[in-house]
């Protein structure tokens, strides 16, 4: 009986042990991933204030004759046909990464994701055109209120957020489908309908991303493989910050 006992206690122990460890190494591969995401936004900042300062600043405005006041730079980021490499080379570096992140080093998708959140500075410094300083700082301050409020939910809740996810995805791809359509439609109601959505389901994205990240950790992963695991989670939620982003900014940003 007295055996019993102690095997009884000293696999509770164990298991107790197991759970410390499982714990922190959670709390270190998700910090890991929120480090990684929060440093892609700040770098994504910096770029996009800064090309949008050598592009003119305030000094660009709009008129019926065009765009006026472009410097070298603006010109070719906003008006020559260069702009479309600088619109699609992010959405080339998330799919080079989604399906070469198996033949990377972590080392290496580090570096692309530090490329690719400074393309996409480059690429977002275009709001500062269409957007007040203010409603941009505004809107960004809302956003990353609403994204922490989801992450934290979606990180701590018990809930299953699968069944949620696959229909949150269908919505995504809806609302894609739907802006493509209005590209040539030009429809006023339907680009505030397709923002309305587009916050609900990034709202919902976050949470579930959140989750599916923290599942996919694992005590027996490689530095190497956390490495990346982590890369790849600090871009799935860069990706949903950023597109809540611009989908408030839609909603409530103060047009120049």
């Amino acid at each position: 009986m007295e055996f019993n006992k102690k095997g009884i206690l000293g696999r509770a122990a164990e298991t107790q042990k197991s759970t410390v460890v499982m714990d922190e190494g959670l709390r270190t591969y998700m910090l890991k991933v929120y480090n990684y995401m929060a440093s892609g936004i700040l770098l994504t900042g910096v770029f996009s204030i800064l090309f949008f300062n050598l592009s003119g600043g305030y000094n660009i405005q709009f008129s019926s004759a065009g765009i006026s006041g472009l410097s070298s730079i603006g010109y070719a980021i906003y008006a020559s046909p260069l702009k479309w490499v600088v619109m699609l080379a992010p959405l080339g570096i998330v799919f080079y990464m989604s399906f070469g992140i198996n033949k990377m080093s972590a080392a290496k998708a580090q570096t692309v994701f530090w490329i690719f959140a400074a393309l996409m500075g480059i690429s977002l410094s275009s709001i500062f055109l269409m957007y007040t300083g203010g409603s941009i700082a505004r809107v960004f301050f809302i956003t990353s209120g609403t994204f922490g409020a989801m992450s934290i939910y979606g990180y701590t809740t018990k809930r299953d957020l699968t069944k949620l996810g696959s229909f949150l995805m269908m919505g995504l791809i809806g609302i894609i489908i739907a802006s493509l359509v209005n590209i040539f439609l030009k429809s006023p109601m339907m680009y505030f309908v397709i923002s309305i959505l587009g916050v609900l389901i990034f709202v919902g994205l976050t949470a579930y991303d959140t989750q599916k990240i923290k599942n996919m950790y694992a005590v027996s992963d490689t530095g190497e493989l956390m490495g990346k695991k982590a890369v790849m989670g600090a871009l799935t939620l860069y990706l949903d910050f950023i597109n809540l982003f611009i989908m408030l900014l839609r909603l409530f940003g103060q047009r120049r």
